[in-house]
């Protein structure tokens, strides 16, 4: 949404875990951009902290439905319009944690590990078709990820905000066409204050 300000873009909500309408919603979206997308940003995310002794499959699959199958269905229902146009830029927001794993981090982590997987294969796959596709790795964000109440934090000065990662976002867009950054991982330069 900060990226809004600065561009302009369209923003459009649907629930991605809702698996059987990601063709209406693909449709709906294509619709209200007149058939052309030439950004797609995947910026749905949900996580669960379990140890190992505590993993399950429906936390798992709970993640799994968000952060891996809905980003995964919502972007081929996308791509054949990118396709066609033979240009577009696809932006997945994955995590720090598809860089490492920490403790209670199996489900997230591995949700996000699959979501860098699924990005450098569409890069393999997409490229012949001028379609650009970068995965952004956000470390500790002032969201209200992870918080129950879904109340964005505030007064937390040593961890990234949204214009971090919406600046890094549209530096990725603006890049001239002949070039792409493949992935870019944004840390907050002092988070253990």
């Amino acid at each position: 949404i900060e990226a809004k300000r600065y561009t302009g873009a369209k923003i459009i909500e649907f629930d991605i875990s809702d698996h059987e309408n990601i063709s209406d919603n693909a449709v709906k979206c294509i619709d209200i951009l007149e058939g052309r997308v030439d950004v797609l940003i995947n910026n749905a995310g949900i996580g669960v902290r379990r140890s190992v002794e505590e993993l399950n499959i429906e936390d798992f699959l709970k993640v799994f439905n968000v952060n891996v199958f809905g980003l995964a269905l919502f972007t081929k229902e996308i791509i054949p319009h990118m396709i066609k146009e033979s240009y577009g830029t696809i932006i997945n927001i994955g995590s720090t944690a598809s860089l490492k794993g920490y403790k209670n981090g199996s489900i997230y982590s591995s949700s996000k590990f699959a979501v860098r997987c699924l990005t450098q294969c569409w890069q393999a796959e997409l490229r012949p078709h001028n379609i650009r596709v970068c995965q952004v790795n956000p470390s500790e964000v002032t969201t209200a990820f992870g918080n129950s109440e879904r109340v964005e934090r505030e007064n937390v000065d040593n961890k990234l905000t949204s214009k971090e990662i919406s600046h890094s976002i549209i530096s990725a867009i603006e890049m001239d066409d002949r070039g792409f950054i493949n992935e870019l991982n944004i840390w907050a330069t002092n988070p253990f204050e």
